[in-house]
């Protein structure tokens, strides 16, 4: 049968439940996920003087054909996202500034030095996010930033968030479109501390600091992220789960979740709801970690569709900003791209699929035999037949048909760099 046969086939199968297939694929196309620039490049950057990598961040493989310049790394991102169903956005950091071979400090950075990546996003209706770059940077070597009791470093970095967050207001005036700005740093400690409130009362000092200068918020969000231990903090992070959290929410900030940042046993997909009863915004860093915040490629594994389920179920699709966060160098750059985003779009979809109003009056009601029977059966429902329509109808290769792209841009492209 055909795509379009097995499409109204399934059309059937779900409209026995309520749900409009046709509605879930026309609302599925404006949902944007942050794809982040950082997978093409192993988190290297652009800047004039290259520092290791540093801040507990560690990329292993040596897949050949990484991007070394702002022009083949936006390439890559065209190939992934000419792979990928729906119209999205690109997340930069700040070491992917262009100075033209000037060397220009981090708390230096302006609108001026992504002037190229804005105009890139606009011949290709994308939309920006930013961060600013906390750590390979030798004011960051011994692992605190914010946090650092020297008054010249803390000083250094919050001018480069502030910077940061004037590059984030300038995207979303450029494009149209609010750039998310999200401010994570790696201060921590590699043994039990002696003192845990001092160097949280300095990181509290130094945001402080940053949102004091304002920006508009119709061209700019302010986000602040976790992170439980990182490689090198192992036993203390400055920047807990709680201390954002609160920070967050006492000062009208968004708290970003990044599925790698905690414990192997939480689950981010378990927080959402709690975080929407009392943030009208969250934002996420969608990862997947293996047995640490290892950043592999997202899978349409059982967190992935759970933390769906939860957008999706509790209608906060336009309040929960979807980024994701992998860098894998032991496979084709472009494909992790293309493999991680479109497993996060599927996982969309399939959520929308679940008849969830259903699904909650059987709870409501006690009925917990019906509702389990139906949440595993929901799983083998012809999902796929509508992810193949949804991707054909939007102009991309259907099923594991990209494959063979990447394998021609590989031949023709990467191999050569």
């Amino acid at each position: 049968m055909s795509i379009k046969e097995n499409f109204e086939l399934a059309k059937q199968a779900y409209a026995k439940w309520g749900v409009d297939v046709d509605e879930v694929v026309e609302k599925l196309k404006n949902v944007p996920i942050s794809i982040h620039c950082w997978q093409g490049d192993d988190v290297a950057g652009f800047e004039v003087n290259q520092n290791e990598l540093s801040g507990g961040i560690d990329v292993t493989g040596n897949y050949p054909g990484k991007a070394t310049t702002a022009e083949e790394l936006r390439s890559d991102l065209e190939k992934a996202l000419s792979l990928i169903p729906g119209k999205h956005r690109v997340n930069l950091h700040a070491i992917y500034a262009e100075t033209n071979g000037e060397v220009v400090e981090r708390d230096q950075l302006e609108p001026k030095h992504f002037e190229n990546w804005v105009k890139w996003a606009k011949e290709n209706g994308l939309g920006l996010d930013y961060n600013p770059t906390l750590f390979s940077h030798p004011k960051a070597a011994d692992g605190l930033t914010l946090s650092h009791p020297n008054e010249e470093i803390r000083e250094f970095w919050i001018n480069h968030c502030i910077g940061s967050r004037k590059i984030g207001e300038y995207f979303g005036k450029e494009l149209g479109t609010p750039a998310l700005t999200n401010i994570w740093v790696p201060d921590g400690y590699k043994d039990i501390p002696s003192d845990r409130l001092t160097p949280r009362k300095r990181l509290k000092e130094s945001l402080d600091k940053i949102f004091a200068v304002e920006t508009d918020e119709r061209y700019n969000l302010d986000a602040v992220e976790s992170k439980v231990f990182g490689i090198g903090s192992e036993s203390y992070v400055v920047g807990s789960h709680e201390f954002y959290l609160n920070y967050a929410m006492k000062n009208d900030k968004l708290c970003l979740l990044d599925t790698g940042h905690y414990h192997p046993t939480e689950t981010v997909s378990n927080k959402i709801s709690s975080m929407l009863l009392f943030s009208e915004k969250l934002a996420l860093h969608v990862s997947r970690p293996v047995r640490w915040d290892s950043d592999h490629v997202v899978i349409l594994d059982d967190e992935l569709r759970e933390i769906a389920l939860e957008i999706v179920r509790n209608d906060a699709l336009d309040r929960v900003i979807i980024g994701l966060d992998f860098f894998d160098a032991s496979i084709n750059r472009v494909a992790a791209w293309t493999i991680g985003t479109r497993n996060m779009i599927k996982a969309l979809l399939y959520a929308m699929l679940v008849p969830n109003e259903y699904l909650k009056q059987l709870q409501e009601e006690g009925n917990f035999t019906e509702r389990l029977a139906l949440m595993e059966e929901f799983k083998t429902y012809p999902f796929g037949a509508v992810w193949d329509y949804y991707c054909e109808k939007m102009g991309v290769p259907v099923r594991e048909s990209w494959l063979e792209e990447v394998k021609a841009y590989e031949n023709e492209v990467l191999s050569k760099r």
